[in-house]
């Protein structure tokens, strides 16, 4: 049963840093690409950064490049989502995401909001 746990969100004031765990089980972690996607209120849900098996990334939003940086330990099954220089429209719940034998599987998500 593939399973992902989303954690690390939080409150956080501009400016400032987080980093997103997703923890993976269920399928061989080590042999699938990973995403992080986002979805702010009202807004639909996006992606943010994509991390193929090998370790390669792929940056798919300017707005973002620079800031976020996606990576994965294979040994703990577990993919990252690095988050600096957090400004306001960044808040959003995240969620990871894995692509195993045809089928999209989502964490639970973890809301992630840039305040002062």
């Amino acid at each position: 049963q593939v399973q992902l746990r989303d954690s690390g969100g939080g409150l956080v004031q501009p400016g400032g840093s987080l980093r997103l765990s997703c923890e993976a089980s269920g399928f061989t972690f080590s042999g699938y690409a990973m995403r992080w996607y986002r979805q702010a209120p009202g807004k639909e849900r996006e992606l943010v950064e994509r991390i193929n098996a090998a370790g390669g990334t792929k940056y798919y939003a300017d707005s973002e490049k620079g800031r976020f940086t996606i990576s994965r330990d294979n040994a703990k099954n577990t993919v990252y989502l690095q988050m600096n220089s957090l400004k306001p429209e960044d808040t959003a719940v995240y969620y990871c995401n894995a692509l195993v034998v045809g089928y999209n599987y989502w964490g639970q998500g973890t809301q992630v909001t840039v305040s002062s």
